[in-house]
C-alpha cells in the first residue's frame, strides 16, 4: 500500500476520535515553552480548523498536488511574519505522531513510517522559507 493511503486511512480513523485535536494540541504546548508562547493569543478552536486542514495539504502534496498552499504557508510561517523556528516543525511532527499512536487502534509500525514520511516532504517546503 502507498504511504499516502496508509496516511489516508489512519489519518480518518484519527478524526473519528472527538479528542484527537485537543490531545496533539496538549502534547505539542507541551513540548516547548517556545511552543506555548507561539499560540498565547491563539484562538484554538479556529486552529484546531486549521491543523485538519494543514495535514490533509501536507498528504495532497505527498500524493502529487502542486506544493501553492504549503509555499503560502511557509511565507505566513517565516522570520518576516510569524518566525516559527525551523525545529519546532520537528516538535510539531513529533506531538503528532505521538497522537496518532493514542487514537489510532489499528495503527501499525509502516503507518507510522508513512506518517513520518508524508508530514516530512511538506514540511520541508515550509522550512525551506525561513
Amino acid at each position: 500500500m502507498k504511504d499516502t493511503n496508509r496516511v489516508m486511512q489512519s489519518y480518518g480513523r484519527c478524526c473519528a476520535s472527538p479528542d484527537f485535536f485537543d490531545d496533539f494540541y496538549a502534547s505539542f504546548l507541551a513540548s516547548s515553552p517556545a511552543v506555548r508562547e507561539k499560540f498565547v493569543k491563539t484562538d484554538m478552536a479556529a486552529q484546531k480548523h486549521l491543523l485538519r486542514a494543514g495535514i490533509l495539504n501536507l498528504v495532497l502534496f505527498a500524493r502529487g498536488m502542486p506544493d501553492t498552499k504549503l509555499q503560502a504557508l511557509g511565507r505566513s510561517h517565516s522570520r518576516a511574519h510569524l518566525d516559527i523556528r525551523p525545529e519546532l516543525y520537528d516538535l510539531w511532527v513529533a506531538a503528532l505522531l505521538k497522537t496518532i499512536g493514542q487514537h489510532d487502534r489499528q495503527l501499525e509500525k509502516q503507518d507510522l513510517e508513512a506518517w513520518n514520511a508524508v508530514l516530512n516532504k511538506g514540511i520541508d517546503v515550509i522550512k525551506s522559507h525561513y
